[in-house]
């Protein structure tokens, strides 16, 4: 028999909650047995925060708020404003809800007929989406005041999670094809050469009002990397391979030899000099793109992604700082989340307050299990409900500062989901890079894997 969603999660979550207390030497046989195994932490993790999709979606379009806040007030009056990036992970978490058997076939199914709907009817700017739409009016909302056009990054992650529909789709009923079908149309209506603006770089913003006004060329590493493959592996509107190499690698420059902790970091961070950046910078672009096995003349993108990982466990470590909770067995991870001194990108150089992110450690599970999955069951017997809510572990927290927010970015959440699956059995991985055009444009770029016939 198969609980439903309120069932299930119910009971798991008490038994979370039940579970966050230590053991002590009068602790029971009884309440010892409640202690979660590894396999049921990670799922009950995974279900909860895919609900953050499910449940949380908006309701007209059927994707990703920007944000969810439990304990208040939205910025901007914002509550209904939907993000294609966070959308594109969301899409992909409901492949992953249909997978694991957390929603029918058939509620997928219908989940991303509306989306895809609402995809095909907003304004794009040459195929690219804005990074925000209200979802309940389908109108642009600009991120600022030059930036109310296409966004080729936030695309990108949504071009992620289309590919993976239609790949999933494609061999399908009827009605499953008109959905690879239509994941297909959109994906090839994206006109990635025209965010060159004729040069061998591609620009993450165009507006009708202001042009290239932006002027963001894309230069590696951060987590742009899946737009140049994407652009790369177009069938319709390629990029030609000069300019990956000359825009994202600037000419080979993105080589490195720093080290932090006597680890290589590979690629130059797009950061200051010596720096690295926040760990969602290995996370986005692989939550497709399967960087184990993955090289180019550039690099092997799994000492890239592990390395970069390992670096924030070693800061864990050593705490230079002496914030409270931090180690290797307890609290590590840092990206861009909510912060005491509000939105920030974290990183082991740049950590005034002591602020984790959950989504950083555990969605690096792939990489480092052992470290991730000791850091989940640290929240949950050390900190419990301060940390847990209704769509998972939430944002970021510091036991420094005695900071627990109730509150959630979409951005932060998809990628847990979609990375524990690909840690369990490589399912988006598998669909995404089992994609002939993404195939074709490894290939184009020089790139060699296990994928790649």
């Amino acid at each position: 028999m198969k609980f439903t969603y309120l069932t299930f999660t119910t009971v798991l979550s008490i038994l979370f909650l039940n579970c966050s207390a230590p053991k002590t030497e009068n602790s029971t046989d009884s309440e010892a047995e409640k202690t979660l195994s590894d396999d049921s932490l990670i799922n009950l993790v995974q279900e909860q925060t895919f609900q953050y999709f499910w449940d949380g979606a908006e309701p007209n379009s059927g994707l990703a708020r920007e944000r969810i806040h439990i304990d208040g007030e939205y910025p901007q009056n914002d509550e209904n404003v939907i993000t294609i990036g966070g959308s594109g992970f969301g899409l992909m978490s409901v492949l992953v809800g249909i997978h694991n058997e957390f929603i029918t076939k058939e509620e997928g199914l219908a989940r991303f007929e509306k989306a895809l709907n609402f995809l095909d009817t907003v304004d794009r700017f040459q195929g690219v989406w804005s990074h925000w739409y209200h979802g309940d009016t389908g109108e642009p909302k600009a991120f600022s005041d030059a930036d109310d056009g296409g966004d080729i990054v936030e695309t990108a992650f949504m071009a992620e999670a289309l590919i993976c529909i239609r790949e999933y789709y494609k061999n399908g009923s009827d009605a499953e094809k008109k959905i690879a079908a239509k994941a297909d149309e959109l994906w090839k209506g994206i006109n990635w050469d025209f965010y060159r603006n004729g040069k061998d770089v591609l620009y993450w913003h165009w507006s009708p009002k202001h042009g290239w006004g932006m002027n963001h060329s894309i230069q590696g590493f951060d987590e742009c990397m899946i737009a140049y493959i994407l652009g790369a592996s177009s069938p319709t509107h390629a990029i030609p391979a000069d300019t990956y190499h000359k825009g994202w690698t600037r000419d080979g420059a993105i080589r490195t030899s720093v080290t932090k902790y006597d680890i290589p970091t590979v690629l130059k961070h797009n950061a200051k000099e010596g720096e690295i950046g926040p760990l969602f910078w290995s996370h986005y672009s692989f939550l497709g793109l399967n960087p184990m096995g993955l090289s180019d003349q550039y690099a092997n993108y799994q000492d890239v992604v592990t390395n970069h990982t390992k670096i924030n466990i070693a800061y864990a470590k050593e705490n230079p700082k002496q914030f409270k909770g931090y180690g290797t067995d307890k609290g590590w991870g840092w990206t861009a989340s909510y912060s005491t001194n509000g939105y920030n990108a974290h990183h082991p150089d740049n950590d005034p307050t002591g602020v984790i992110s959950p989504t950083a450690a555990i969605s690096s599970i792939p990489y480092t299990p052992k470290e991730s999955i000791s850091f989940m069951r640290y929240l949950k017997d050390s900190i419990g409900d301060k940390v847990w809510g209704k769509y998972g572990f939430y944002d970021a927290y510091s036991e420094t500062e005695n900071w627990y927010p109730q509150r959630y970015l979409a951005i932060d959440q998809g990628p847990m989901v979609v990375m524990i699956q690909n840690y369990k059995d490589g399912f988006i991985w598998n669909l995404f890079m089992g994609a002939p055009d993404v195939q074709e444009g490894l290939k184009k770029l020089g790139f060699t894997s296990t994928y790649i016939k």
